[in-house]
C-alpha cells in the first residue's frame, strides 16, 4: 500500500507541476475588469470502488474494520471534494483577505479536512485525539513535513512553500490519508456533496482548468470565459 501511495503521489506531483507552471512572473493581483464565472458539475458515472479499512490499533479512537469508497459520489453521480481550478493565470482577482492559518487536523484517526486548497504558506498540523499520529507530508516522493504529535490537543506549525499536490499520511496509522492543493493564483474551489463548483470573477479569455480526485487523478479542459456572463461546464472524472 506505501509504494502504491508513493507512485500515485509521484504521479500526481508531476502532472501538477506540469499543469501548474511556474509562470514567467509571480501572480499579479488586481482588478478584473468585465469578470466572467466559471460555473458547474464533477461527475463520475462509472462503479464506485472501495477498499477496507483494517485498523491494527487504537481502535477505541480510530474505529473498526470498515469499507470506505475511494471516490465520493452521491445518487446523481456527482464528485464531492474534487478540486477544480485554472492554470497559468499571470494576472486577475485579489487572494481571499487573509484569516485564520489553515489546518490539518487528525480527528479520530482521519484527516480533516481530508482535501483543501490552500495558497503557499503557514499551515498548523493538529493532534485532536488523545493518542500518538505522526503526520508526514510529501511533495511527491519528497517529504514537506514529518512530526510527531503525541499529546492532544498539540499544535505544530509548518509551512507550505510552493505549489503543487502535497500527499498526507501517518505514520503510525498507514489508512490515513489526506491531500492539500498549493495553488499559485486564486482561482480555484472543491466541489460540494452536490458535485458543484464556482470560480468567479474570471478575465475574460482562453484557460485550462484542471479537475483532479485522488482516485482517478486530473483531467484537462479548455474553457473560454466571456466578459459578465457565466460559463457552464459539466467535467466527468475518469478511472485512471
Amino acid at each position: 500500500m506505501k509504494i502504491f501511495k508513493m507512485i500515485i503521489s509521484g504521479l500526481f506531483a508531476f502532472v501538477f507541476a506540469a499543469t501548474i507552471a511556474v509562470p514567467a512572473r509571480a501572480y499579479e493581483a488586481g482588478p478584473v475588469t468585465g469578470g466572467g464565472t466559471i460555473v458547474g458539475k464533477v461527475v463520475f458515472n462509472d462503479v464506485v470502488p472501495t477498499r477496507k479499512v483494517i485498523p491494527n490499533k487504537d481502535v477505541e479512537v480510530c474505529g473498526g474494520i470498515r469499507e470506505e469508497p475511494l471516490i465520493e459520489v452521491g445518487p446523481d453521480k456527482s464528485v464531492k471534494n474534487a478540486v477544480v481550478y485554472l492554470v497559468e493565470v499571470a494576472k486577475g482577482k485579489a487572494w481571499p483577505a487573509a484569516g485564520k492559518t489553515p489546518e490539518l487536523d487528525n480527528r479520530k484517526c482521519r484527516f480533516e479536512p481530508e482535501v483543501q486548497v490552500i495558497r503557499a504558506g503557514p499551515l498548523d498540523v493538529v493532534n485532536d485525539d488523545p493518542i500518538l499520529h505522526n503526520t508526514h507530508g510529501y511533495y511527491g516522493k519528497r517529504t514537506a513535513f514529518n512530526m510527531a504529535l503525541p499529546n492532544q490537543g498539540q499544535r505544530i506549525p509548518t509551512e507550505l512553500t510552493r505549489a503543487g499536490i502535497v500527499r498526507i499520511d501517518c505514520d503510525a496509522h498507514g489508512w490515513m490519508e489526506g491531500w492539500i492543493y498549493v495553488v499559485d493564483n486564486p482561482y480555484y474551489a472543491i466541489t460540494g456533496a452536490d458535485g458543484k463548483f464556482s470560480i468567479t470573477d474570471v478575465p475574460p479569455g482562453n484557460f485550462t482548468l484542471v479537475a483532479i480526485q485522488s482516485f482517478t487523478g486530473p483531467i484537462q479542459q479548455p474553457v473560454t470565459v466571456t466578459a459578465g456572463k457565466p460559463t457552464n461546464l459539466t467535467i466527468e472524472l475518469k478511472k485512471q
